[in-house]
């Protein structure tokens, strides 16, 4: 089970440098032009997560394995992408591909790094991307309209369901209001999801600043953050140029290097975590001696379903679910503790896992 988290921004806002230091690879080119990166690139990060290594800490696990959270590079969209400017279509279909958007904004000064609008206002930036997912969207159903009212009319209940959809996202759409707060909570999510609508996917503003600002931010990321606030997204705030230099940097390096920026860990860390958040994702880990790993469900996901990430058969065969919460199989200090404090539960087809349970799937072959 995939899920992918698409970069993306103004050109010359860092989004490029952001995915070489998530990749630590030199895989997207960074450069001091727009459509430098033509093709989107694409890199597996891992999911910082300490309570994994403390798990396999206390099961002498001989092998760690973190979950992990995809992240595409996509080219910079400019002002009229909805219309094919700057290669904007094959952009476009890019982001729909994705599951959320993670939306680089320039919040530093450089006269060396132009910027493509000539001046450096980050809400406005955050307006232009916006502008043209909506435009784009607006534009697909405009099309789409007359066919799903023909269907519709003639009693097909899906059609009348996809249309109810349809034209609550319009009515946000003219109003220059994202497809998103249109968002149905329960059974019609996937529906809603269906439509493809890029306006309709969460958002986490990744907030682009000067090196001096990398802890605390600036007063151009303060006004991302406001924002954010009022859209009840989240703004995370790093500088891309260090990170970048972090990448680069052995293992055993990287601490002093935060310590002398001020930094207590990589502001890349905060950005997978708010992008795993984002997504509405929860962890449970698979802990013996050979391997602790950790592995990624939805939130709301039932035991059988959690089991078939790691193979269908599981899901299939699903007899029961032996499950310790992370905090009993730490204090217990591994299963047989957690057993003797009576913290080990078996659980059933209709259990929804928790984040942090360790599992044990039984399962009939």
């Amino acid at each position: 089970m995939g899920f992918k988290c698409g970069i993306v921004g103004l050109p010359n806002v860092g989004k490029s440098t952001l995915f070489n230091a998530l990749t630590q690879t030199a895989a997207a080119q960074a450069a001091n032009y727009p459509f430098c990166t033509i093709e989107p690139n694409v890199g597996d990060v891992a999911v910082p997560d300490p309570r994994l290594g403390k798990l396999a800490e206390i099961a002498a696990s001989r092998e760690i394995i973190p979950t992990r959270l995809t992240f595409v590079d996509i080219a910079g969209l400019v002002r009229g992408a909805s219309k094919g400017e700057g290669l904007g279509n094959q952009f476009l279909a890019t982001i729909r591909e994705c599951d959320a958007i993670a939306h680089v904004v320039r919040c530093f000064e450089d006269g060396d790094i132009t910027h493509v609008e000539g001046k450096i206002d980050p809400l406005s930036d955050i307006d232009t991307i916006e502008t043209e997912l909506m435009l784009a969207d607006l534009d697909s159903l405009e099309k789409r309209q007359p066919a799903m009212e023909k269907r519709a009319k003639g009693g097909d209940k899906e059609a009348k369901e996809a249309l109810d959809l349809m034209n609550a996202c319009l009515a946000l759409l003219r109003e220059g209001k994202p497809a998103r707060l249109a968002a149905p909570k329960g059974e019609d999510d996937r529906a809603f999801r269906g439509l493809g609508l890029l306006s309709s996917k969460p958002v986490l503003y990744v907030c682009n600043v000067e090196e001096a600002s990398a802890d605390k931010g600036n007063a151009f990321s303060d006004k991302v953050k406001g924002r954010a606030e009022m859209e009840g997204a989240v703004a995370v705030v790093v500088s891309a140029r260090i990170e970048s230099e972090i990448a680069l940097l052995p293992q055993a390096d990287q601490g002093d290097y935060l310590e002398a920026v001020g930094l207590a860990e990589p502001g890349l860390n905060r950005v997978i975590r708010a992008g795993y958040s984002l997504l509405n994702l929860i962890t449970y880990f698979t802990i013996g001696p050979k391997e602790a790993r950790a592995w990624t469900i939805p939130q709301g996901t039932r035991a059988p379903q959690a089991a078939g990430v790691i193979h269908t058969d599981f899901e299939k065969g699903f007899i029961r679910a032996e499950t310790i919460a992370y905090q009993d199989y730490v204090a217990g200090k591994g299963e047989a503790g957690a057993r003797e404090a009576g913290k080990f539960r078996l659980e059933g087809k209709d259990y929804v896992v928790a984040d942090g349970d360790t599992l044990h799937f039984r399962f009939a072959n």
